[in-house]
């Protein structure tokens, strides 16, 4: 069952950031439940991915913190993964997939044999089942991605941050992939922050969406979406509840930019 918002995973505190004299982030404050999927969306450029590399670590903010399960980020914490947008640059193309996959799991606390078993599951998990030993290239972009996110999950990360993971992929394998992520974090008790600036996608696949205003970033509003799960693309997309949360998001980014 979903943690509620009083078993907090990921805490954002009045957290800004700049760059030179560029504010990318001002005054950010969330927080995101144990097993929660939650959404951020916000136009291309707006500071989704600076916030979230926030949260990973990656960035440190200037002014506010950011706490992971009530510790403090200062770097990028253990039990946290990221898959990024550009996975034909996330993944090492001269190792094998199942290479890749046991690459992220350096640092896990197990035999060489128990890797290569829970490595060979994730694959499984992402219907990779078979193409262990093929390289990157070798396979479809869909695939690539399947093979990045199965390397997130043998990690045994409890939180997957997840920037845009499914732009670069053509519209079937981008709804295939939907479902996929949606499975397997149920499946596998993750937490899940997703980056996308597609209102469609944010509605299908929240639990909740945060709506972010344009440089310097703010949250404009949080909606709940309180669709059943699992999802499904034709009952639910279909259903009155989708068409009315979509038409929220959509009024609510088309009042801040009229402001």
């Amino acid at each position: 069952m979903k943690g509620t918002r009083e078993m907090a995973e990921i805490q954002i505190k009045n957290v800004a950031k700049k760059f030179g004299a560029y504010q990318a982030l001002h005054d950010i404050n969330l927080t995101i439940a144990d097993q929660e999927f939650m959404v951020l969306l916000g136009a291309s450029g707006c500071g989704k991915t600076t916030l979230l590399m926030s949260l990973a670590g990656l960035y440190v903010p200037d002014e506010g913190q950011v706490l992971f399960q009530g510790k403090a980020v200062d770097g990028p914490p253990e039990g946290l993964s990221v898959v990024f947008q550009d996975y034909s640059r996330s993944l090492l193309p001269w190792k094998r997939n199942i290479a890749n996959v046991l690459f992220a799991m350096r640092r896990l606390k197990a035999t060489k044999e128990e890797k290569r078993a829970i490595a060979m599951e994730m694959l499984e998990a992402v219907g990779l089942k078979g193409f262990e030993d093929r390289y990157p290239w070798e396979l479809s972009g869909g695939m690539q991605q399947r093979v990045a996110i199965a390397r997130a999950l043998a990690t045994r990360s409890k939180l997957l941050l997840l920037d845009e993971p499914l732009a670069a992929v053509d519209a079937q394998t981008r709804a295939d992939m939907q479902d996929l992520l949606l499975r397997l974090a149920k499946q596998f008790n993750k937490t899940c922050i997703l980056v996308t600036h597609d209102v469609e996608e944010a509605v299908y696949m929240a639990d909740r969406i945060v709506v972010l205003s344009n440089r310097p970033t703010q949250v404009v509003e949080e909606i709940e979406v309180p669709l059943a799960k699992p999802r499904d693309h034709l009952t639910t997309r279909e259903d009155p509840e989708f068409l009315r949360i979509r038409h929220e998001v959509i009024e609510r980014i088309r009042s801040f930019k009229r402001s």
